[in-house]
């Protein structure tokens, strides 16, 4: 008895050990290459290359989702600025300057997107790729392991078919050579190079099974991955197509706002073609507006005195008019408006190109400080009405209508937040209808904007 089990009858360990362990050997040499043509020998660096191509796989999938991550917080911007883009578009009064800003911005962010969608496109394709390479070589080396388990299955049934069933059973359902060596102790003596064979067999299944870890990875990364490629070309195209929209809305008020531009300069292109003529009239208008002021610092003084205004007010102003913005707050080009500061011409207030007549609202509740012609003007003079919406706040509306339809409000009178007060007119020196409406704020013009 030999480590428990039962020779066949009639054999002797010594009689069947030399014929036994050659033909093993002949079996396992079989397994490493067939013809005469050998295949490299499976060395210990296989394994730990293969190992260490499933762990830069899952580096690559790990950078591949922070790419993905980034595209989507990009994205996610880029629908934030596209739809503060539209509404501002959409607001009265829009600030066309900073919308186009908006969109040059938006511009340069979907450019960015676009090159970190094709970086992704990129990875899918050159993952493809690697997939069909890396199986194409799998499925080689599993038809060659195939091969040789089959020929040694082959050589033993041969040789074996009628005494030695046990040795075969243990060989067909043996997990590794290794195990068939171990069985196949009971029989002969194992050497150094039979160990070393099956060791080498065993690491080319391991390398196979690493292998087709990866393989199962890389497929389920690049479905992953393509799925996000269909969603984020979706989001761009959509982007896209929401800007598309804001720029032709953009190039629709822009040519709207250059029509009544034009149509306010004629009238001063004239006149700036006497310089003479416009410096007297520029003088006269800042003398005239110097004595309105005056005359209004007068008058809010009393109305404070009488507590017909509150010292704070508390609120939003409302835009007082729909229409284009000709032209801004601050420095500006146009050569008819009265030097500043640093600036040789600037524009305190806004003016709002809307048809004869439009409505114009109080922008805030308060009370009428004055309602009528500036009776420092020169001709022609600009009606203007005049509210105190505290002791520091006050709103300017000028060249309302004073014929057709004069200011419904009186100086003294009580108003309420979008209350109508006048009718866009012609009133002072323009050449179209449009309101001149300005923010004061403790004595000083300041940018409506701010308050809207």
């Amino acid at each position: 008895m030999t480590k428990g089990r039962s020779l066949p009858h009639g054999a002797g360990r010594g009689r069947f050990r030399l014929p036994l362990r050659n033909l093993l050997l002949l079996a396992l040499v079989a397994t490493i290459g067939i013809a005469g043509s050998p295949p490299a020998p499976a060395h210990a660096d296989d394994l730990s290359d293969a190992l260490a191509k499933e762990r830069a796989l899952q580096k690559q999938i790990k950078d591949q989702k922070k790419q993905v991550a980034r595209l989507d917080a990009l994205q996610s911007d880029l629908r934030a600025r596209i739809r503060a883009t539209t509404d501002a578009l959409n607001q009265v009064n829009a600030d066309l300057r900073k919308v186009k800003q908006n969109i040059a911005d938006t511009e340069d962010r979907i450019e960015v997107i676009r090159a970190a969608y094709i970086g992704l496109s990129r990875e899918i394709d050159e993952q493809s790729r690697l997939i069909e390479r890396t199986i194409r070589s799998q499925w080689l080396r599993a038809a060659e392991l195939e091969e040789r388990k089959a020929l040694l299955a082959d050589r033993i049934r041969a040789s074996y078919a009628t005494r030695q069933t046990s040795l075969l059973e243990t060989f067909l359902s043996a997990d590794s050579f290794t195990d068939v060596l171990t069985e196949a102790a009971y029989f002969l003596d194992v050497g150094e190079q039979d160990r070393a064979l099956a060791q080498e067999i065993s690491r080319r299944a391991e390398v196979l099974a690493s292998t087709e870890r990866m393989l199962d990875e890389s497929r389920a990364q690049s479905v992953s991955l393509r799925v996000e490629k269909e969603k984020q070309k979706d989001a761009l195209d959509s982007a896209l197509a929401d800007l598309k929209v804001a720029k032709k809305q953009l190039q629709k008020l822009e040519k709207e706002t250059a029509r009544a531009l034009a149509a306010q300069k004629s009238d001063f292109a004239r006149m700036a073609r006497n310089e003479k003529a416009l410096r007297k009239t520029l003088a006269s208008r800042v003398a005239a507006q110097r004595a309105l002021e005056r005359k209004i610092e007068n008058l809010l003084a009393q109305q404070y005195a009488y507590g017909n205004i509150p010292s704070e007010y508390n609120g939003t102003l409302a835009w007082p008019i729909a229409g284009q913005v000709t032209q801004d707050f601050g420095c500006t080009g146009f050569a008819w408006e009265p030097p500043m500061g640093s600036c040789a011409h600037f524009h305190k207030g806004i003016d709002i190109a809307a048809p004869m007549y439009t409505p114009i609202r109080a922008a805030g509740a308060g009370t009428v400080l004055f309602a009528g012609p500036n009776p420092y003007d020169p001709y022609p003079k600009a009606w203007i009405v005049i509210i105190a919406h505290s002791q520091s706040l006050l709103t300017w509306y000028g060249h309302v209508d004073n014929a057709v339809k004069p200011p419904r409000v009186r100086a003294g009178e009580v108003v309420s937040k979008g209350e109508i007060i006048a009718y866009n007119g012609l009133t002072g020196r323009t050449t179209g209808p449009h309101l001149h409406w300005m923010v004061e704020l403790n004595s000083g013009f300041v940018n409506p904007r701010l308050f809207v």
